[in-house]
């Protein structure tokens, strides 16, 4: 017998799934204005047009932040869309749902790379925060019914991965966390120990929202910006992709300058 079937939040119903929660769009729309402030400042110093380190201090907290709220989210998200699956899908619909979506958010990372190979050979985005978000949506369906063996795996992965960090290996190694030591990429956000954060929204996912159903109350008082914020969250994938063309357009028509290497 499967013993995920005796928590309450795993058990197979037919009951309809609850409506989308405003407060995880909520989140990922602060995660996406986090996102844009740090690209901004970072494509200005990539560019010299201002002498600004992004590598350190309050601009690289900011950057560990924002990709630790979105994989927060990734793994709160895959909760509750996982428990509204299991209600009408079998095994075998449950896993393809899962790999074409992660699937799909791989091909968009590759892409990624294949632009970023030709714009900035020296650095490109071999594995990005897309490529981790697609692995992880694609492996979902091995962890997603277990909440706490993901918050005991998260204690592990990502002090390991911390540690992996400092240890100098070969290039196709680079997606776990190993890479050479003269490796640099534009994005850079490895499965160890970023796959930790989304077992730990996985967890926070159960927490909160067990079964898909939210546990808890919503304060009535408004939410500054509440609609505004939650559209973008709910289109973050799509602002992900353009917001960069977008910026470097922008920066190429306010400077004067060119955001397009040489021979292109």
């Amino acid at each position: 017998m499967d013993s995920t079937y005796h928590i309450p939040w795993l058990k197979r119903n037919t009951r309809p799934g609850p409506p989308r929660f405003w407060e995880v769009d909520y989140c990922r729309g602060i995660a996406v204005f986090m996102m844009i402030l740090f690209h901004t400042v970072f494509d200005l110093a990539y560019f010299g047009v201002f002498p600004i380190d992004v590598n350190s201090g309050p601009w690289k907290l900011l950057a560990i932040c924002t990709a630790s709220l979105f994989l927060l989210l990734v793994g709160v998200s895959l909760t509750l869309s996982g428990a509204r699956a299991y209600r009408v899908m079998n095994k075998r619909s449950f896993l393809v749902k899962y790999l074409r979506r992660g699937g799909g958010i791989m091909v968009l990372g590759l892409l990624i790379t294949l632009v970023t190979l030709v714009m900035a050979p020296g650095e490109p985005i071999l594995f990005g925060i897309l490529h981790l978000i697609g692995l992880s949506v694609m492996i979902s369906p091995l962890f997603l019914r277990r909440p706490w063996e993901c918050l005991a795996a998260a204690m592990v992965i990502i002090p390991l991965g911390w540690i992996i960090s400092g240890i100098p290996g070969p290039l196709w190694l680079a997606w776990l966390g190993v890479h050479p030591q003269n490796f640099a990429s534009l994005d850079y956000t490895p499965l160890l120990p970023w796959i930790g954060v989304v077992f730990i929204g996985v967890f926070v996912g159960h927490l909160l929202y067990p079964d898909g159903e939210r546990r808890y109350q919503m304060p009535e008082n408004p939410v500054p910006g509440k609609k505004t914020i939650s559209l973008i969250g709910r289109h973050s994938l799509a602002i992900y992709v353009l917001h960069q063309p977008v910026l470097l357009l922008m920066i190429s028509i306010l400077f004067s300058i060119s955001v397009v290497p040489a021979g292109l």
